[in-house]
């Protein structure tokens, strides 16, 4: 049987970009806080090297980008697999030359960073894509490379959210980075306080 979200979309159209592409056309972008969640902000601000090449995947309206940006970053990459909202990311960045915006699958996806930023994209995936989600990440990352961001401490109905708790994600990431930091995130926005793990992995070089 194919498991449907609780829209009756089929799980393997939500890696398609005719159902995200939907979803911003629709405006149905009930994920996005409008701003950098804190906890990600107060990360970016203990980062020295403002030449750190950076990677925001399924970045969304990407006001982590804006962030960066604001705060003398230069080399930073966002990808996302809706061509609506890459066109208005576009226009929104054309008179920037400190980001590139990429519009394309992040699994096929090539180039070497510093840091990863996750937010709301790994909760995006089937479950199913999560193994491969962290090896993609190694994959990207820079000997010694850091993933960081936030993941859901909570199940949800068929989502997404995809949702997990911390005994998964440490399942899932183990063989693929030394976990720094898994922990209850202590800067959530109010709809969200109790409810995430702030993440930093880094890389390990011979998983």
């Amino acid at each position: 049987m194919v498991k449907s979200n609780k829209d009756g979309i089929k799980m393997e159209s939500i890696t398609d970009s005719t159902y995200w592409e939907t979803q911003y056309q629709n405006k149905n972008t009930g994920w996005d806080l409008g701003m950098i969640s804190p906890a990600i902000t107060l990360y970016i601000d203990s980062l020295k090297d403002k030449n750190s090449a950076i990677l925001i995947p399924g970045c969304g309206n990407t006001y982590e980008a804006e962030y960066l940006l604001a705060q003398g970053f230069t080399n930073i990459t966002v990808i996302d697999i809706s061509p609506t909202l890459v066109c208005s990311l576009i226009k929104k960045f054309s008179h920037n030359a400190s980001i590139t915006v990429i519009l394309g699958d992040y699994f096929e996806h090539d180039g070497v960073y510093d840091f990863i930023i996750e937010q709301t994209f790994f909760c995006a995936l089937p479950p199913a894509l999560r193994q491969k989600y962290a090896q993609k990440m190694n994959e990207l990352l820079t000997v010694d490379g850091i993933l960081f961001g936030l993941l859901f401490n909570r199940q949800f109905d068929l989502g997404p959210p995809f949702g997990g708790s911390q005994k998964e994600y440490q399942s899932i990431f183990k063989s693929k980075f030394d976990i720094l930091k898994m922990e209850l995130c202590l800067y959530s926005v109010a709809p969200r306080a109790g409810s995430e793990l702030f993440i930093e992995l880094k890389k390990l070089a011979f998983p």
